[in-house]
């Protein structure tokens, strides 16, 4: 399954670049960083023993108006990334990871703010005989995101350009399979970038379009699921599902607003309700609490072409067993296909406690 898992990352993460063909412009750059480990959870105190260093190579397509989504965004690229991370710890082990991004830009586009999404691969992973201290990763493919705040400057000398700023670089299984602590890198970058085609002026397209924009609200099903396990080691991983349904009205061209319910079948709390009543008699748990969860949330969508992000804030009104607190939190990605069904994909968490990666299907009505 954490193969399926990560394919489908990798292949929902290149739906990003699947954007309309054409001759427009592209650039290259190579960024050195150097920075730290963040000790987010004492638990990997341990882990940091050294200043991580390692590369970030990417592709980026610029885009100039030909669809009227560049125009909303102020004309971002978007293209495809490569880190290699020496985490400087034998025990941690390195990090490759590929990922497809998109870069925004402000203040008459020296500024850029980059996220990417993707895979990676951890070369020393949990390990109960032969690396038992690596509790951060659970297993050798992870999920990663990272994002990049740069001043950038562009064809400087012959289609050379600098670039500098900071980066935060996170590596996690999302509870696909215990320990899973997660890195976060805060790290300073350093680079240059080339463009091609740098002799040739491409003018912006201004936007055409009617900023006036009306739709009616939009009711939403969806159904998702995954695997997971509990935070003690070897308790089992198990299949979880949700379905979930909201309605969504939009405020603009980019954003919606949403509210809805989402019902949770966490198989994995079977286990972990009966591990607590015997492992915490203190805590006054039966072993008999109803695994299932019910919660309320509102959201927001943002809409980039067939791509949209979403996040949701929501609370467990039926709630029979703690665990992680009543208020969760999601992130993640929608590709739409058609006017009406998408896939997801999104992290369920607990604040910055990952409880899964899940994978759904859903339509807009």
């Amino acid at each position: 399954m954490k193969y399926l898992l990560s394919t489908y990352i990798l292949f929902f993460s290149l739906c990003v670049l699947a954007q309309e063909k054409g001759n427009d412009p592209f650039t290259i750059d190579a960024n050195y960083f150097y920075g730290n480990i963040a000790e987010h959870n004492s638990d990997i105190s341990h882990l940091i023993t050294g200043h991580p260093t390692g590369i970030i190579l990417s592709y980026n397509k610029k885009t100039f108006g030909k669809n009227a989504w560049e125009s909303r965004f102020n004309y971002p690229d978007y293209g495809a990334s490569f880190i290699y991370q020496d985490s400087k710890n034998e025990t941690l082990g390195n990090n490759f990871g590929v990922y497809a991004h998109y870069n925004f830009y402000f203040f008459k586009r020296n500024l850029m703010f980059r996220i990417g999404q993707g895979i990676a691969y951890n070369t020393n992973p949990y390990d109960k005989v032969e690396n038992f201290r690596n509790n951060a990763f659970g297993t050798g493919l992870l999920s990663s995101t990272y994002v990049m705040l740069n001043y950038k400057k562009e064809n400087i000398f012959k289609g050379f350009g600098f670039q500098t700023g900071l980066s935060l670089i996170h590596y996690s299984n999302a509870n696909i399979k215990a320990p899973n602590s997660s890195i976060n890198n805060v790290v300073f970058n350093i680079g240059v970038n080339y463009r091609f085609d740098n002799k040739q002026e491409t003018e912006y397209i201004p936007s055409t379009e009617d900023k006036y924009f009306k739709e009616n609200i939009k009711y939403n099903i969806a159904f998702r699921t995954g695997v997971n396990e509990s935070d003690v080691i070897d308790t089992g991983q198990y299949v979880f599902y949700i379905a979930s349904a909201y309605a969504d009205k939009r405020l603009n061209r980019k954003s919606a607003i949403q509210v809805g319910t989402d019902v949770f079948f966490s198989n994995f709390l079977k286990t972990h309700i009966r591990y607590s009543s015997v492992a915490f008699p203190l805590d006054n748990v039966s072993g008999d609490e109803d695994y299932k969860r019910v919660g309320v949330f509102v959201g927001h969508e943002l809409f980039i072409n067939k791509t949209s992000l979403i996040t949701q804030l929501g609370y467990y009104i039926y709630y029979p067993f703690d665990f992680e607190g009543r208020v969760y939190n999601r992130i993640g990605l929608k590709r739409y296909f058609g006017n009406k069904m998408y896939g997801a994909l999104t992290l369920k968490s607990h604040g910055a406690k990952a409880e899964a990666v899940e994978i759904g299907i859903g339509i807009r009505l």
